[in-house]
């Protein structure tokens, strides 16, 4: 067919995450590709009992269109719950739902970002973010980082040598791909580099009530002083992912950006869905669930970590985190993890190449492994497939 896209279709491709979590779907697939949340932790029988009382009492309004912002009790239950848990003081106004945290980081580009407009970003960082923020053709710059996360001397460096960078995007805790953690004192950092160079940070935080060792550390967002932080959240990776239910907590004359995107966008998330939340948080115990998630991660944590030690060549190295959903690998740098990966395949057992999670390309000699979604006795048997591989290969 002889048709015309946009210059911004042409440059997108396709999602390696979503690719590969077409790998899933295949029964004799040992997958450690996807961020896959534990199905079997999914609270069914309350959500069933939810879903009937919120049709049963509100079915009219809830399946009717409703505001922009999001359902009020909600984004209140957010404001005083959730966003306190990131040491965060808020109200309704900081609050709009989006769906899922993806639709946030889709926002932020659109609403901060040009045509060769400077993001800085941790490498490696989100590969989900990355291909959100490249359909607005930004320049990319890398800051490394080590076990205390994204280097502050490298982004005031950055910040100096670019004055005009857009925006900051970070994963503050057990960082997506690398399980890393920013410090304490780094958070301070970049609340006072925002306010010292008048730049947006982009704090995407999915992961930072899943930690398993020690309290939740508070939020970039709670150390910011002028509204320079928009932290974005999800009840994805700590409730239901299939509800695609988020939030972005912004100042509120940042706040109103993202509603007038939204109504561009979608009109409003799913007004049935953001009552079942409501409900389910007034009626059970949330926290109580995540500490659930948190019992069964630490131990599949354990189980990899160990099972990486027994089975993989002494030469690989890996991060060991503590929280969220992933490790990071990293192997001989003359070897691709992309073939290696097609090798595992012929094992039955499947991973994310690492390559994609770097802004500007390169460091194909690493990858994401994600210990979730597999129970301990797969997560053995997958890594000891691996570890044939890597013997072979490395």
């Amino acid at each position: 067919m002889n048709i015309r896209y946009s210059e911004r279709t042409s440059k997108i491709k396709a999602s390696e995450i979503r690719e590969l979590l077409k790998l899933t779907e295949m029964p004799d697939i040992i997958s450690f590709a996807g961020g896959l949340p534990a199905p079997e932790l999914f609270p069914i029988d309350k959500m069933e009992i939810i879903s009937s009382k919120v049709l049963r009492e509100d079915g009219k309004a809830a399946l009717q269109y409703s505001t922009t912002e999001g359902y009020v009790p909600l984004r209140d239950i957010i404001a005083k719950q959730r966003m306190s848990v990131a040491g965060v003081k808020a109200s309704v106004d900081n609050i709009m739902i989006t769906s899922g945290s993806q639709q946030g980081l889709e926002f932020s580009a659109k609403i901060f970002v040009d045509k060769g407009d400077i993001i800085i970003c941790e490498s490696p960082s989100y590969l989900g973010a990355l291909n959100a923020f490249k359909a607005y053709q930004p320049t990319f710059i890398e800051i490394p980082m080590d076990d205390d996360g994204m280097d502050v001397d490298e982004l005031e460096a950055a910040l100096v040598k670019y004055p005009d960078a857009k925006m900051i995007y970070t994963i503050p805790d057990f960082q997506n791909p690398s399980g890393k953690t920013m410090s304490v004192e780094r958070r301070k950092k970049v609340a006072k580099l925002a306010k010292q160079y008048s730049i947006p940070v982009l704090e995407d935080s999915p992961y930072s009530e899943l930690a398993f060792e020690g309290n939740v550390n508070p939020s970039i967002k709670s150390f910011d002083e002028e509204g320079y932080v928009i932290y974005l959240g999800t009840f994805s990776k700590t409730f239901c992912p299939g509800l695609r239910i988020g939030w972005v907590c912004a100042d509120p004359e940042i706040l109103q950006k993202y509603i007038i995107v939204k109504q561009g966008a979608d009109l409003q998330c799913s007004t049935i869905s953001q009552r079942e939340i409501a409900l389910f948080m007034k009626e059970y115990d949330l926290n109580e669930h995540i500490d659930n998630i948190k019992e069964i991660y630490k131990r599949r944590r354990d189980v990899m970590l160990d099972s990486i030690e027994k089975y993989f060549p002494r030469e690989v190295k890996y991060t060991r985190p503590k929280g969220g959903l992933f490790t990071w690998v990293q192997i001989n740098e003359n070897l691709d993890a992309a073939k290696i990966l097609e090798e595992a395949l012929k094992y039955k057992v499947a991973f994310v190449p690492g390559g994609s999670f770097f802004p500007n390309g390169g460091n194909l000699n690493h990858f994401r492994l994600n210990y979730s979604n597999m129970n301990e006795e797969l997560i053995v048997e997958g890594m000891k497939r691996l570890g044939n591989v890597l013997q072979k290969c490395c």
